[in-house]
């Protein structure tokens, strides 16, 4: 445990394409959309932790908790989602990581 990298690049890569490391598809019927894979990775993981209140969205009084990409997450190639720039990271609000 666990079972796959906790790098959100390459989850959502996984969920959508469903394609391993290696770049083998697995269980093709099981990809999921972008807007699905966001919402597991953010709603849907912030339920699962009992958190839905104040984590999983943006939204004021919530935790702010996030990762900013370099390009847009819903718009490159699928294959490009792993090896995205993370522009920047917020942690409770306060910017952690401001990539150049």
């Amino acid at each position: 445990f666990p079972v796959e990298s906790m790098d959100p690049r390459l989850g959502l890569r996984a969920a959508v394409a469903r394609k391993t490391a290696a770049g083998a598809v697995w269980m093709p019927e099981q990809r999921l959309t972008r807007e699905e894979a966001l919402r597991a990775f953010t709603a849907g993981a912030a339920y699962a932790e009992f958190a839905e209140g104040r984590r999983g969205l943006i939204r004021e009084g919530f935790d702010a908790d996030l990762t900013v990409f370099a390009r847009d997450v819903m718009e490159v190639h699928v294959d490009e989602l792993p090896g995205l720039t993370i522009a920047a990271t917020v942690v409770g609000g306060s910017v952690e990581y401001a990539g150049s």
